[in-house]
């Protein structure tokens, strides 16, 4: 495997799955970082960075609460500093696509090697953008088909809501949550439900799940080979 120069670098890892944590972060110390914080869902990944100030964030996609594209999203609004790098099983263009529009600066497999990981921290701390090779397959296929995805006609917060409401959050809990009164929790719900032409929660949840903001597959381990 490939290691970086000796001066340690301080990391903040989400992952919902503790297991998958347990092993990022053996990888990570082996390879001389320091894991500072650790999250199983994308509002506590935000919270750690905006406390800590890690030098990377390394988040899953698929979490509890708030979605890692949308979690990297509010890292790099809060934490300028913070280099952000998603580690997923997820290569499918619509993935790929929005994390780099999210800003982050490293787009990893979990199904290749941890040896990528590594190259990817030391690259996005560079300044520059890291891709797992089949991502920059994926990335340059969309670009030669000039691949267009449809704009999304929720805003962040009421994406926020939307990924709740799909988990089984109340109005109540989720405007907790999101530090927003119960009221204007339900005031996003029905603009939701409006530019969505969604009449029921049943439907939102659907919606949720075609969109990928929340999650039923199963998780990959990195393989460490």
């Amino acid at each position: 495997m490939t290691s970086l120069p000796d001066r340690r670098r301080r990391v903040v890892l989400a992952d919902d799955h503790p297991l998958v944590r347990e092993g990022l972060k053996a990888v990570l110390r082996q390879e001389g970082f320091d894991v500072v914080g650790e999250a199983g869902d994308g509002r506590t990944a935000v919270k750690l960075c905006e406390t800590l100030q890690p030098e990377v964030a390394i988040l899953d996609v698929a979490m509890p609460q708030l979605n890692g594209i949308d979690a990297s999203r509010e890292i790099i609004k809060a934490c300028p500093s913070t280099k952000v790098l998603l580690l997923t099983m997820y290569q499918e263009e619509s993935y790929v696509l929005a994390g780099l529009r999210a800003g982050v600066g490293g787009y990893v497999l979990k199904s290749g090697a941890a040896s990528h990981l590594v190259e990817g921290i030391g690259a996005v701390c560079a300044g520059q953008v890291y891709l797992s090779p089949e991502v920059s397959r994926t990335v340059v296929q969309a670009f030669l088909a000039n691949a267009q995805t449809p704009a999304d006609p929720l805003s962040l917060r009421e994406r926020q809501v939307l990924q709740l409401i799909a988990e089984g959050g109340g109005m109540k809990s989720i405007g907790a949550q999101l530090g927003i009164s119960e009221r204007t929790a339900e005031t996003h719900r029905a603009r939701i439900m409006t530019k969505l032409e969604i009449r029921d929660v049943a439907g939102l949840v659907r919606y949720a799940i075609q969109h990928q903001l929340v999650d039923l597959a199963p998780k990959t381990p990195l393989q460490t080979n």
